[in-house]
């Protein structure tokens, strides 16, 4: 080693007010009572920046940053101000900015506007001395391939302007509009470096030396190298990995100089990819191979890699065991941008995530101790909704994942066997392919807690409504036909469009009865994945989900505000009675409500057999009904019918009694005439076509004038060229589905898919062009299952139900009851009739 490569860092802290968990204005206050050598004004009043010395290892490098800490925590706090070492802070807004008084922060903000008004945000920046300028400048250039891995260690700003970014750094991204930020170009020596600096500051679009803001900037004066790509990290100890890294980065960058070895450049788009790649995704994703740049690999791969990569360097430096004890512990634990979140989503509140970044600053410097145990065998994953960071269940959960984890394995085989006999006891049954199967139900239950259900409710709500707008409109009035938004060749070329649907009064609810499925991918965020506006199926299965937990596991705890599930069954009956009075039919003589099914053979004849039962319903198939005297009538008693919920396997046009009458075009021709109401009604399908999905939020935006509050998976149309030519070339990273399918049928998951499977996907849709759909493969969330008495990751989704009686805000209504689907093990495809299971959904209100 030429020279000892010393250590030291910079911190830039935000100033939080504790009461109001707001960004406080008062560095001016604070650093005056504190030393000038170690405590500095930041281009915001909201900010302080700590200076270290120079130190020799990272043992004593993380004494200074707690001390530093310590010293600024006891002049902040008596004055109710925090302190967070995070990105951006997670409640902060524009509007907080105030700038710092100094003539050169006056002429940033006159020369740069936007770009210092938004500057609401703090990085750790760590030095290593090394021998002189020009070794400086050769191994800047050199490690710049490797720091986009450091940005996804020290990821810590998710949110921005109150809201999640999806970026785990979005610090980064607002950083890089300045004009110096990125890697070094090209340079021989410090003297071309000096001279580049020159330059930019002649040109004005710098004032000095200072803002050069390269990712590692080599100093001016001093042999030294500045890495400046790190997010303010919460955790003292993340911010030691990141500088024990840097600094092995730097002299393994120093041994291939000393070996001769030739240094590679990185293309420059290809470095800013891999650059804003660590910034979307932190640890929770991918990051790009930084040997390539052109390959995409998990993340703690990419992690380990680089440790084994320096491990030569890092044993040089006595920091191999430390270094890769922190960073083995940040992959278990996750990021700052990983844990914000995780707070997020136990309350739904930003206060909440506000006072854990503050905890974290003002905590140990190894983070808050855990308050569960992890969860040791079970083999967790990013986006797991109740195994979170560390392997530890998250605190809804805790009490679950305790009563399981309290039994030994032969008495959990013995609790599904209970499950098993309770199941066939109740008839709890599914039809596939034609066979009675068992319908079954995981004993681990699935919560929503009440802040996301509200958000679930609002957003659902909202695209009932517009899909019933949107039907009646393309039936009725044309409007939207008319206006261009749709265009009506597109319309009746769906499989789903009927010429019938135009006769049907305009009065008619089409769709009362609606179900959405709905997946969260690996950050949390839910999206709807299908519209169901046919014939939805799964509320009943939902309420025996309930009994069988009841039944099987009655002391396993129950959180407050869980909702009782079977008080959504008799709303079925409601809502159609509803809607019968809205169309006016059987005025002063109320007939019989009627849900009408194939038979026994019915995929889902267990539901429908309850759904009648406990929703006040007649359950006939097409041997009960009769049409006489322009009504239909039920065979026995001959009682008018006002309104049938049809749960047909196939279209009610084509259902025909034994004899072969014609009973569907009957009924149908009594519903144009207004003397029966459909639900849901011929033609509906055009609405749930997987081509019309992906008009959904340009439907919202057209009817309601809104943003969609839950937004769809990015989907493709085979019937364009364009996108066709897209498709055909992703086939094997896709999921590929028929325009017209349910059920799960004919979806094929291109990664999952072998290649075979996938050349015979591109020929179907080559075959076919206007027959298919693709959507980009969402990484499914995941769900604790039981599995031979073992807890298992599977990928799970939720089917929600919304009631129509209008179009109205308070005629829409979702129901609190779901029913999780849960797939099979190492699939994606989450359906019952692709032979998955089910769970308890465990729905929370206020």
């Amino acid at each position: 080693m030429t020279a000892e490569l010393t250590l030291g860092a910079e911190e830039e802290l935000h100033l939080i007010d504790r009461e109001r968990r707001t960004l406080s204005a008062s560095a001016p206050q604070l650093l005056s009572r504190l030393p000038s050598e170690s405590f500095s004004a930041e281009l915001q009043r909201t900010t302080i920046e700590t200076n270290t010395p120079v130190v020799t290892g990272l043992g004593a490098l993380r004494e200074e940053l707690v001390s530093l800490r310590k010293q600024l925590i006891a002049v902040a706090d008596p004055e109710g101000i925090g302190i967070a070492a995070v990105g951006t802070a997670p409640s902060s807004y524009d509007e907080d900015f105030e700038l710092t008084a100094s003539g050169r922060f006056g002429r940033m903000q006159q020369q740069y506007r936007l770009l210092v008004d938004e500057q609401l945000i703090c990085g750790t920046q760590i030095h290593v001395g090394v021998s002189d300028r020009d070794l400086a400048v050769d191994i800047a250039q050199r490690i710049g391939r490797d720091l986009p891995i450091l940005l996804a260690l020290s990821a810590s700003s998710p949110y921005w302007n109150g809201q999640d970014t999806g970026y785990a750094s979005i610090r980064t991204i607002l950083w890089q509009r300045w004009p110096t930020t990125g890697v070094l170009p090209p340079l021989g020596s410090a003297k071309e470096y000096d001279a580049l600096i020159e330059s930019l500051v002649q040109s004005g679009v710098i004032a000095d030396a200072k803002m050069a803001y390269f990712d590692v900037r080599p100093s001016s004066h001093v042999p030294t190298l500045e890495l400046r790509v790190s997010d303010a990290c919460p955790v003292v100890d993340d911010a030691i990995l990141v500088a024990g890294l840097f600094r092995a980065m730097v002299r393994s960058a120093e041994l291939d100089i000393e070996r001769g070895v030739p240094y590679v450049p990185v293309a420059a788009p290809l470095q800013r990819a891999a650059t804003w790649q660590a910034a979307r995704a932190g640890l929770s994703g991918t990051l790009l191979d930084p040997t390539t740049h052109a390959e995409r690999v998990p993340a703690p791969g990419v992690v380990r890699s680089l440790i084994e990569r320096l491990r030569p360097a890092l044993e040089e430096l006595g920091d191999y065991e430390e270094v890769a004890e922190l960073a083995a512990r940040t992959l278990v634990q996750g990021t700052s941008a990983d844990r914000q979140r995780a707070a997020y989503a136990e309350s739904g509140s930003l206060d909440d995530v506000m006072d854990q970044v503050v905890a974290e600053t003002q905590g140990p410097p190894s983070g808050l101790p855990a308050d569960v145990p992890a969860l040791g065998a079970y083999p967790a994953r990013a986006g797991d909704e109740a195994i979170g960071l560390g392997s530890r269940p998250r605190p809804v959960y805790s009490d679950v994942i305790s009563y399981v984890r309290e039994r030994s394995r032969d008495d959990l085989e013995k609790l599904q066997d209970q499950r098993d006999a309770w199941s066939d006891d109740e008839g709890l049954t599914v039809v596939l392919n034609g066979e009675t199967n068992r319908f079954d139900v995981d004993l681990v239950p699935r919560i929503v807690i009440a802040h996301e259900w509200a958000m679930l409710r609002d957003g659902l709500e909202q695209r009932a409504r517009a899909l019933e707008m949107f039907l009646q409109d393309i039936y009725g009035a044309g409007r939207v036909i008319a206006d261009g938004v749709v265009s009506e060749s597109d319309l009746v070329a769906c499989p789903g469009w009927r010429d019938d649907a135009r006769r049907l009064p305009k009065s008619v609810v089409r769709a009362p009865i609606m179900g959405f499925d709905l997946v969260r991918d690996e950050r949390g965020e839910w999206r709807v994945l299908e519209d169901n506006l046919r014939n939805p199926s799964g509320l009943a299965y939902a309420a025996a989900a309930r009994e069988m937990l009841d039944a099987v596991v009655p002391d396993m705890p129950r959180p407050a505000g869980l909702v009782d599930p079977h008080a959504s069954l008799p709303v079925v009956g409601q809502t159609l009675r509803a809607c019968v009075e809205r169309a006016g039919v059987g005025v002063g003589d109320e007939g019989a409500l009627v849900l009408l099914a194939t038979g026994p053979s019915s995929v889902a004849w267990y539901e429908h057999q309850r759904l009648a039962k406990e929703s006040g319903l007649e359950l006939a198939t097409s041997e009960d009904l009769v049409v006489r005297d322009g009504r239909v009538r039920l065979v026995d008693g001959d009682r008018a019918v006002d309104g049938i919920y049809v749960r047909l396997d196939d279209e009610i046009g084509a259902l025909q009694t034994e004899d072969g009458r014609a009973l569907g075009e009957e009924i149908v021709d009594v519903a144009a005439a207004g003397a029966v109401v459909l639900a849901n009604a011929p033609g509906n399908g055009v609405a749930d076509d997987k081509a019309t999905y992906r008009l959904v939020p340009e439907l919202i935006g057209y009817y309601l004038g809104e943003r969609p509050l839950i937004e769809s998976v990015p989907t493709y149309r085979t019937d364009d060229e364009d996108e066709r030519r897209i498709v055909l070339e992703r086939v094997g990273e896709l999921v590929t589905k028929p325009v017209d399918g349910y059920g799960g049928n004919g979806v094929l998951v291109g990664p999952l898919a072998s290649e075979g499977e996938i050349a015979r996907r591109r020929m179907e849709i080559a075959g076919s062009q206007e027959g298919w759909v693709a959507q980009e493969t969402v990484s499914l969330s995941s769900h604790p299952t039981l599995d031979h008495g073992r807890l298992e990751p599977r990928h799970v989704d939720l089917r929600v139900f919304v009631h129509v009686t209008g179009t109205e805000p308070g005629q829409v209504q979702a129901i609190p009851v779901g029913l999780t689907r849960v797939a099979g093990p190492r699939s994606l495809i989450v359906n019952s009739s692709q032979g998955g299971g089910a769970k308890d959904t465990w729905i929370l209100q206020d």
